[in-house]
């Protein structure tokens, strides 16, 4: 059994739903020792998620975004805390929504992923600036 972790920071982005599987692998070569195994995926953030979606048709992250603007708008007069602006409490509501882990098959050194999925970053402030994840990848070693 072999285990790798390491702390990454995507670069900032505006306010969406992003496609970052090609970065997330480039910033964690090791992924490529492991035969069989699982990468776990942890966001360091309450105003931003993670989730696996639709990779090839863009207009599906902007949909994506319409509907969480609809589901969770901001202003709201029951929003408590106002004090960070006014997308952030929508941001943390939306965040709990999309969560902030995911487990993904590691099969013969590359992610084991459906044609169309890719790894999405949700970020739901304005201005949420460079995200921190925490990869860790565990499995056998490939042969």
């Amino acid at each position: 059994m072999i285990s790798y972790q390491k702390e990454i920071q995507l670069k900032a982005r505006k306010r969406g739903f992003h496609l970052i599987t090609e970065e997330v692998m480039s910033q964690f070569p090791e992924v490529a020792d492991i035969g069989i195994g699982i990468l776990h995926i942890f966001i360091k953030h309450t105003s931003a998620g993670i989730a696996i979606n639709e990779n090839a048709d863009p207009t599906v992250r902007e949909d994506f975004e319409s509907h969480f603007n609809v589901m969770v708008p901001e202003d709201q007069p029951y929003y408590k805390h106002t004090l960070e602006g006014s997308d952030d409490m929508p941001a943390h509501i939306k965040s709990v929504l999309t969560g902030f882990s995911l487990q993904l098959p590691i099969s013969k050194g590359k992610l084991n992923l459906g044609t169309w999925q890719g790894i999405y970053l949700c970020e739901f402030r304005d201005h949420g600036g460079p995200r921190k994840l925490v990869l860790t990848a565990m499995g056998s070693g490939s042969s």
